[in-house]
């Protein structure tokens, strides 16, 4: 009976659909694990195949691609090195059925499978529309040690991990595919020390790292030792392969031995990296050149510039300034001297002229020249006109700049700042808007590529916020303060709270049947919307689905 193993958690970054790039990475982790003495490698859930893999899992090819690149892994294992535990969408012989699964390799061959008995279907998950749920498993044997196997949901009610411990498991590990939320590291943790309480048995957490669409996956994998101890945790934010030492003690239980920690980054800190990851990797894995974007010299085009080049670096992040004769000299000074901070090529382009053009065009029709909110549309739209003719001439993608405040309201306007294909500030509230960028002028994120120090004027963020589509136009002009306004959203979207609900926490009852009518009305605007990442429990999208055609607004 052996009572040492040195077990590697491979938090990595694998690109959906890429499979054979998914399997290459692995093996360069196993190598590199078992130069650093490891006898088993972990990786994520669902890896072969990156993760989430939605509707591709309903093509046969596709799973035929995975089980041909699992193959290649196992044979990997003949050498006698280091076993592997890796998840694959996996299509039973027996049943024909596809199921979440992770499978032990070793000897060169595929030892055995275990499926994902809890599937998700809440939020972003709809697991259940491409899997059949597995049995409750039971413990595995690598090389003596009986492993207890279950799958990322599988640990968030206890069934499966207490029916692993019934029959004999000695070590739980959990390849996770865990997406990144504001407050999510302080659940998984409460919901593994439950877990190890409950059993008595020490748990591995290996979590996927890195952007794909809307999700970006955080890593910060971990070991809890049976006395719920921290014995190891891996860096946020970043791929690591960690090579964890466990024993056998006197009393025939395993425990890890302790690690130096890495306290993993919070509030702000997290969030700002999960933007510049979460858009570092949209535009890599899509093969995009870089990005560009208006810079208006306002508070949201300058934190998107700055994620921009702290997730790709300066030279490819290509600003525009866009002046109207609304335009301020303040926003022109603004603009230009946030450009020059971060290093960013900015070019001036004046939309006046095009402007003239359209009340020329459109005289016919109106008998007079554009007004009011028309005449403000086609300012902006003019804008994304343009700036989507950079994007076509270069192949650098838009980025559009909106926050989470204005798309609730709908203080956006479709085919014009909602051009783009993807958005940073998606689900970031303008007040945390106003945090980020007081936090980002402090520190830099490790691993950040743009410059140290300040890196926008304190003047964009603390001048009143303006679309400047007219004169002396403020946003609190028809929207009450932000942190006022924010504070009923985040009761509208992130609690579901109703009009009753808000009033009783001393919110003006006219004030929020106004703001409840702009969220719900906005609706049809948000699926016009670019993808962005998530950051919250409750981002608008798969996490809140309402019907466009909508006639409940919920007075109180």
């Amino acid at each position: 009976m052996t009572d040492r193993l040195a077990i590697a958690m491979a938090q990595l970054n694998p690109t959906v659909g890429d499979i054979a790039g998914n399997v290459e990475k692995l093996l360069a982790a196993r190598r590199q694990a078992q130069v650093d003495g490891a006898a088993l490698v972990v990786a994520p859930e669902l890896f072969v195949s990156g993760y989430p893999p939605e509707d591709l899992v309903l093509k046969g090819a596709f799973l035929a691609a995975v089980r041909q690149g699992v193959d290649t892994l196992a044979k990997a294992t003949a050498d006698g090195g280091a076993g592997l535990v890796v998840g694959a969408p996996w299509r039973d012989d027996a049943s024909a059925l596809a199921y979440n699964a992770v499978l032990l390799l070793d000897g060169g061959e595929i030892v055995t499978a275990r499926y994902k008995y809890d599937l998700p279907n809440y939020g972003v998950f709809d697991e259940k529309r491409v899997f059949a749920a597995g049995p409750p498993p039971g413990p595995v044997n690598f090389r003596g040690v009986r492993l207890g196997l279950c799958i990322c949901e599988d640990i968030w009610e206890p069934d499966v991990c207490e029916t692993l411990e019934e029959s004999g498991a000695e070590i739980l590990v959990v390849p996770n595919g865990s997406p990144y939320e504001h407050d999510k590291p302080d659940q998984r943790l409460n919901r593994v020390v439950a877990r190890v309480t409950e059993t008595g048995l020490p748990l591995m957490y290996v979590n996927q790292v890195g952007g794909q669409d809307e999700l970006v996956f955080d890593g910060a994998s971990f070991v809890l030792n049976r006395d719920r101890a921290l014995a190891a945790q891996a860096p946020a934010f970043e791929e690591a392969t960690i090579v964890t030492q466990w024993r056998r003690g006197a009393d025939g239980q395993w425990d890890c031995d302790r690690m130096a920690v890495e306290a993993a980054p919070e509030g702000h800190a997290s969030m700002y990296q999960a933007m510049t990851l979460g858009l570092r990797d949209y535009v890599g894995k899509n093969g995009f050149p870089g990005v560009v974007l208006g810079l208006s010299g306002g508070v949201d085009s300058a934190l998107s510039a700055v994620v921009a080049v702290d997730a790709l670096g300066p030279e490819r992040v290509h600003c525009l300034m866009m002046p109207s004769p609304f335009t301020s000299r303040e926003s022109l000074e603004d603009a230009a001297d946030c450009a020059r901070l971060l290093g960013v090529r900015l070019d001036d382009v004046s939309i006046g002229p095009a402007m003239g053009v359209f009340d020329d065009m459109l005289q016919g029709a109106f008998g007079e020249p554009a007004s009011g909110v028309t005449k403000e549309n086609i300012q902006s739209r003019i804008r994304g006109l343009t700036l989507m003719a950079v994007s076509n001439a270069t192949g650098a993608m838009l980025l559009t700049t909106g926050n989470k405040s204005e798309m609730s309201v709908g203080y956006a306007t479709i085919y014009g700042d909602m051009c783009g294909g993807y958005s940073v500030l998606k689900d970031i509230y303008k007040t945390d808007v106003f945090a980020l960028c007081h936090w980002r002028n402090a520190q830099r994120a490790p691993g950040a590529l743009g410059p140290a120090g300040t890196v926008m004027p304190e003047r964009v963020i603390t001048k009143p916020p303006s679309a400047e589509l007219r004169e002396d136009q403020k946003d609190e002009d028809s929207l009450p303060p932000y942190d006022e306004l924010d504070r009923i959203l985040r009761g509208l979207i992130e609690e579901d709270l109703g009009v009753a609900e808000l009033a009783a926490r001393g919110h003006d009852p006219a004030t929020l049947n106004r703001i409840w009518r702009l969220l719900e009305m906005a609706e049809y605007k948000r699926r016009q919307a670019p993808p962005g990442v998530k950051i919250s429990h409750r981002a608008f999208g798969r996490d809140r689905r309402y019907p466009i055609t909508n006639a409940f607004r919920g007075e109180g």
